[in-house]
């Protein structure tokens, strides 16, 4: 039986863009609602980078510091609170804002 090498031999970007699929994932989805404010939907816009940031609270509070990659910034309870306030804010900011 041979031994196969690491990935992050064999591939160093692939294993780094792996390590770092959850900020990807994060950073695509608040690109998703950039482009949707950029499209005079504005309100639907802010939502949904509102609600990505609130999923990536849940992933920094889920993921091990191994598995969150550039998420985990400062400590998890830091990380979880900065990221779900922010997240919530703009989703009830948006909401509160009246229909012309």
């Amino acid at each position: 039986m041979t031994q196969q090498t690491p990935l992050y031999i064999r591939r160093p970007f692939l294993a780094g863009l792996i390590r770092q699929l959850p900020l990807l994932t994060v950073l695509v989805m608040v690109g998703v609602g950039l482009l949707v404010v950029t499209f005079e939907h504005w309100r639907s816009g802010i939502v949904i980078m509102g609600l990505t940031l609130i999923g990536a609270a849940v992933l920094r509070a889920l993921l091990p510091v191994r598995r969150a990659g550039f998420l985990a910034v400062r400590s998890r309870p830091v990380d979880v609170a900065l990221l779900a306030g922010t997240g919530v804010a703009l989703t009830v900011i948006v909401h509160l804002i009246p229909y012309p």
